[in-house]
């Protein structure tokens, strides 16, 4: 059946990551500078869903003043103060540094502050890998979880970024049991065509996969959207790939594609969309002022899903 006219079902893949996320042991999690309420009651709500042990970073007035106004039980939670917001960031990526904590939290504080931490080249949480970022979406017209990748870290990625943010999404998708992914590298055209760059880049990406510069997944492209999902529309352009027609990671061109697909998947087709950064020694949970208390605990409980597993097979992630 055509992924257009699929009947439209409930969202459902989420509740099976909850599920699964609540029966591991909670790790220990240090949140950059929960200093507003929608940052703080989700760290809180995360901890009292058993996913995390929040480590609050940032200045401990402020955090205090947050919860007494907004009515969040911090309990006993810990806060490492610091005086401000960059300084959070900085105090965070230390305590993974130092082992005290599993993963991060993304406060309120802007993103590129975090990242500017957690990428620092002494002091950061490098690997070998470009750190991107994967929107894991419940779409409720789709049959699975969608990931798209990157809509926002990489702006204009290059061909070797572009094999870090397939590889990073590749592991992602192994590390939470969903097997091995269909990854179809996205364009405006399924053909390869000079004038249009990220077609190039799209068949370079495939022949890297061949040679294995990219495991673990089968990728297809360029392809447009429409013969990415849709098997009715593969069949009628003549596409015959394992990946046509049933992709489960969709790689934008670039970070204004990505972003702009994710949220029409959002807006106009009730997508949830949990976010998570990879490519760094932990992953790192953005999380977005507009998110539902279900996706904020759908992205915790991918991070929690992942770090176990990068526990369990070190290699995986880089």
């Amino acid at each position: 059946m055509d992924t257009a006219t699929r009947p439209a079902r409930g969202h459902g893949n989420y509740e099976e990551l909850i599920a699964r996320a609540s029966e591991v042991e909670p790790l220990p999690t240090a949140v950059a500078h929960p200093c507003d309420a929608s940052s703080l009651r989700g760290a809180m709500d995360a901890a009292q869903a058993g996913f995390i042990i929040p480590i609050l970073v940032g200045p401990t007035a402020r955090i205090r003043a947050v919860a007494e106004s907004e009515g969040i039980d911090i309990g006993d939670a810990e806060i490492v103060d610091t005086p401000h917001s960059v300084a959070s960031a900085a105090r965070a990526v230390e305590l993974v540094r130092e082992g005290r904590a599993a993963f991060l939290m993304k406060g309120s504080l802007h993103s590129d502050e975090l990242l500017a931490a957690v990428t620092a080249r002494d002091t950061g949480l490098r690997t070998g890998r470009r750190v991107s970022h994967v929107f894991l979406m419940d779409v409720p017209s789709y049959p699975e979880p969608l990931f798209v990748t990157d809509a926002a870290v990489n702006i204009f990625p290059d061909l070797d970024a572009k094999r870090d943010i397939v590889q990073n999404a590749i592991d992602l998708h192994v590390g939470l049991g969903l097997g091995r992914p269909r990854v179809a590298i996205l364009s405006a055209v399924e053909t390869v065509t000079t004038s249009i760059p990220s077609t190039l880049e799209a068949a370079a990406l495939c022949k890297m996969a061949d040679r294995g510069q990219i495991t673990g997944a089968d990728l297809d492209g360029p392809l447009a959207l429409d013969n990415a999902i849709s098997p009715e529309a593969a069949r009628i352009k003549g596409i015959v790939s394992t990946v046509a027609g049933r992709a489960q990671i969709l790689v934008a061109p670039d970070l204004e594609a990505g972003n702009m697909l994710a949220k029409n998947l959002t807006f106009m087709a009730g997508a949830d969309a949990a976010g998570i950064v990879l490519g760094a020694r932990v992953p790192i949970i953005l999380t977005s002022r507009a998110d539902t208390l279900k996706t904020r605990l759908a992205s915790c409980a991918v991070a929690v899903l992942y770090a176990k597993a990068r526990q369990a097979a070190p290699g995986l992630g880089g």
